[in-house]
């Protein structure tokens, strides 16, 4: 295929130089109807860039083929059979993908280092989750994901489960061994999904984790905003294979997704697509070449510690790491990953997340070196000043024994039943109706039908009062706890 062509900024420009003149949606109108102030800030050409896809972008009956023109381009691009756009993020593209292989009710094999999202897709779907233990590191107190064997296992349990999710690379860039993980699945005949949302970038490079595609996964969700130049909450799922329908995944997808596709997001992953094709290899050479320059450097600043694969690869954790997220842990200077952000925040450095002694830097084809020297900068000037920071007391993380809770309710019978709020001096052995997700990275601590245990109510406790923020709990401070009114 032709990569220098991008259908959909094509098209684009070919309704501006017909110069058509909206009588319908968005009502701003190319921006003639909205606020100047609000132009001022965002300029004029994202409200040009804002048209219907089906009337504006293409015709009534999208006979130019503008979408599908650019998705058979994307999946060509990295040797995918079929690839569809989603510009609701990965968050309603990794429940379609669930939605296409299991039912209500069906099983379904699902790491438990799973995103919040998924949980979402199990309580819309009644799709009932096996979840698949991570392996735990604890001495690092960090979960990476789940063996191929642990799937093995949990498939001997459940030989009718309909397929399996893993979740790979995690927020902390630690990688599966996503081939053994999909022969697994492919022995019994069902599918592999994969929650690739921090992966965007991987097919793109050699010395990059492989993607889930070359893996032999059946189903691949990326969040091309996370890691590529796509804009927020562009995202896309590729598929290969003859296990998942392909009309079924799309059918999935148009049940879930939105009528008001943004043509802004579909502009973006159409030339971030022509961009990694012509110039990807070369770009992550320099992005590669740079992640390892600031690793050494930071390796260098004392009481800070980038982790890496001697750190976080090997027997019993990952497979493999995504150089790019630096992974620092700060426990070194006395202060929680939380407290590190925030004053890097004052510094003007906005970074990804901060866990209990840990904070994360991504790095993209985007940085360089200026870029670069303000984060060591910054990390400099943490060091030099984390003894005027808040010292909380120790956030009290518990082993996976005490962070493992039981599904005894299934989420969405929880989530939907009877429910009543109690202090939380009183959670512990109530089954959860709410989940309970230290936010970012999104990895629920709790979800809807798992019985609480003391270890995961103080571990949520003592981290909010050091920093951690639970945005989707029904009273964010911890104070109650929303739990089944009957159990």
């Amino acid at each position: 295929m032709d990569h220098e062509q991008v259908p959909v900024l094509d098209a684009l420009a070919a309704y501006h130089a017909e110069r058509q003149l909206p009588f319908a949606p968005p009502g701003h109108k190319q921006g003639r109807g909205a606020d100047p102030r609000v132009r001022a800030i965002l300029g004029d050409a994202v409200f040009h860039g804002d048209l219907l896809a089906m009337i504006g972008l293409d015709d009534r009956t999208p006979s130019r083929q503008v979408l599908q023109h650019a998705q058979e381009l994307m999946a060509d691009a990295v040797g995918a059979e079929h690839t569809f756009f989603s510009t609701c993020g990965s968050s309603l593209s990794v429940k379609a993908a669930m939605l296409s292989v299991a039912g209500p009710h069906e099983e379904l094999l699902i790491g438990r280092d799973a995103h919040k999202s998924v949980v979402s897709g199990l309580v819309l779907a009644g799709v009932r989750p096996v979840w698949v233990d991570p392996q735990w590191d604890p001495d690092l107190h960090l979960a990476h994901p789940p063996a191929a064997e642990t799937y093995a296992e949990a498939f001997a349990r459940h030989p009718d489960a309909r397929g399996a999710l893993v979740t790979t690379p995690t927020p902390y860039g630690t990688c599966s061994d996503l081939a053994a993980i999909a022969e697994v699945c492919h022995r019994h005949g069902v599918p592999l999904v994969v929650d690739e949302a921090w992966g965007a970038h991987l097919p793109f490079h050699p010395d990059l984790p492989a993607w889930a595609m070359d893996a032999g996964a059946d189903v691949c969700v990326t969040s091309v905003h996370k890691m590529g130049s796509g804009l927020e909450q562009g995202s896309v799922f590729h598929l290969q294979g003859d296990l998942v329908d392909p009309a079924a995944l799309r059918s999935r997808e148009d049940l879930l997704g939105t009528t008001s596709s943004s043509v802004l997001m579909y502009a973006a992953l159409d030339g971030w697509r022509r961009q990694m094709v012509q110039h990807g290899r070369a770009l992550y050479d320099d992005a590669l070449a740079l992640a390892a320059s600031v690793r050494g450097r930071i390796e260098e600043i004392d009481g800070l510690h980038v982790h890496g694969r001697e750190d976080f690869c090997g027997p019993g954790r990952a497979v493999d790491l995504d150089p790019l997220q630096l992974v620092i842990d700060v426990s070194g200077l006395g202060v929680s990953g939380y407290r590190a952000v925030d004053a890097l925040r004052t510094q003007g450095l906005s970074l990804h997340f901060g866990d209990h002694r840990r904070i994360n830097a991504q790095l993209t084809h985007a940085d360089d070196a200026e870029s670069a020297d303000a984060l060591l900068a910054g990390l400099h000037r943490l060091a030099a000043e984390a003894r005027g920071l808040p010292h909380d007391r120790p956030v009290e993380v518990p082993g996976p024994g005490g962070l493992r809770t039981e599904q005894v309710v299934l989420p969405r019978d929880a989530f939907f039943g009877e429910v009543a709020d109690v202090p939380w001096q009183e959670a512990e052995g109530r089954v959860a109706a709410e989940m309970l997700t230290p936010y970012p990275p999104g990895i629920p601590a709790a979800l809807p039908g798992e019985r609480l245990t003391r270890e995961v109510v103080r571990y949520l406790r003592t981290g909010i009062e050091s920093g951690m923020v639970v945005p989707d709990a029904a009273d964010p401070g911890l104070d109650t706890v929303r739990v089944v009114a009957k159990g």
